[in-house]
């Protein structure tokens, strides 16, 4: 991935896909996820960070996202105590 947002394809969720509203896109050693218009997550060194909770659809973005990197996600209230912070 270089600057380019790829479709986050969903493997852990129950749906079948997110209908290229979620993307994630790779900005030196971040990487940045998007839902709909927005960034809303990034990972970086291993640093989690998420602007917060949105809709329950980006919600699930974010839980994907999270899960497909090896990181618990199991709630948006756990996701949002451990990893909650503005980027």
């Amino acid at each position: 991935m270089n600057d380019k947002e790829l479709v986050l394809q969903a493997i852990h969720d129950s749906r079948n896909q997110f209908y290229g509203k979620a993307k994630v896109r790779q900005e030196g050693k971040k990487r940045i996820l998007k839902s709909y218009d927005t960034d809303v997550a990034s990972i970086e060194n291993g640093k989690v960070k998420v602007k917060g909770m949105f809709s329950l659809t980006t919600t699930r973005h974010i839980k994907e996202f999270l899960k497909q990197q090896g990181i618990k996600a199991d709630t948006g209230k756990q996701i949002l105590k451990d990893y909650g912070d503005d980027f």
